[in-house]
C-alpha cells in the first residue's frame, strides 16, 4: 500500500531534530505515552540513499506513514469515521472516536524485531479470535492506532473495556516494571484485605472480603 518507509534514524538523532524544532520557537507534538512526535527524517528516503546504507548493514526501523494512512480511510471505511466501541465505566458499549493521528508516524517493524507492540497486538488478538480486550485505562489512546491497523490490515475488530488503574502517590500506575510492592509481598507481611483496601483508598468501592 506504500505506507510503510525505512527509518535509519538514531533516537540521539531524533533528539537532536525534536530540539531544534521547540528552539526555534515552534510547537512540537507529543504523543499520548509523552515521547515526541518523530521529526520525518527519513519520510522521504530515496531508493538509492536506502540501498546504500542497507548494503553498509546499517539498521533500520519501518514506520507508517500517517498522513498517507490516514487518507486511505474514506475509501477503506465508506466515508464512515473511524471509531471503536467501549464498553467500559459500566456501558454496554459506545461508539469512541478513534485517533490514531495522535502517534505521529509510529514504529510498526522495530530495528531489533519483526514487528512492534501494536502491530503484535492487533495480529495476536485476530490470530486468537479475540473479541473483548479488556485491558487498563492507560491503553486506552493506543486503541485509536490500533484500530487504524486492524482496518488497514483487514483484520476484524473487537469490543474493548478499558479499566481503572491504581495510582501510586506520583500519579503513575502501580505496576511490575516502576517496583511497585505487589499484592504477593504485601500477603507475605501480613497484609489483610482490608489493609489492602485502605492502601489503595478503595474502601467504598469493593465489598467486604473482596
Amino acid at each position: 500500500m506504500g505506507l510503510l518507509y525505512p527509518c535509519f534514524a538514531l533516537r540521539s538523532e531524533i533528539a537532536a531534530a525534536v530540539a531544534q524544532r521547540r528552539g526555534a520557537g515552534g510547537h512540537w507534538p507529543n504523543d499520548p505515552d509523552g515521547a515526541p512526535h518523530y521529526p520525518g527524517l527519513f519520510r522521504t528516503c530515496g531508493s538509492a540513499e536506502f540501498a546504500e546504507r542497507h548494503a553498509r548493514g546499517e539498521p533500520f526501523a519501518l514506520r507508517l506513514d500517517m498522513a498517507k494512512a490516514l487518507a486511505t480511510l474514506p475509501t477503506l471505511l465508506g466515508g464512515e469515521p473511524l471509531t471503536f466501541v467501549e464498553t467500559g465505566n459500566g456501558t454496554p458499549g459506545h461508539l469512541v472516536p478513534a485517533r490514531p493521528e495522535q502517534w505521529g508516524d509510529v514504529v510498526i517493524v522495530r530495528k531489533e524485531f519483526p514487528a512492534s507492540y501494536h502491530l503484535s497486538v492487533v495480529i495476536d488478538d485476530a490470530h486468537q479470535g479475540v473479541t473483548l480486550v479488556t485491558r487498563g485505562r492507560d491503553l486506552f489512546e493506543a486503541t485509536g492506532l490500533q484500530r487504524l491497523l486492524q482496518v488497514l490490515l483487514g483484520l476484524p475488530e473487537p469490543r474493548y473495556h478499558h479499566h481503572h488503574v491504581l495510582l501510586g502517590p506520583d500519579g503513575r500506575k502501580l505496576s511490575k516494571s516502576s517496583g511497585a510492592t505487589s499484592l504477593k509481598t504485601l500477603r507475605a507481611a501480613g497484609a489483610t484485605p482490608a489493609d489492602v483496601r485502605r492502601l489503595v483508598g478503595m474502601d467504598a468501592q469493593l465489598p467486604s472480603g473482596a
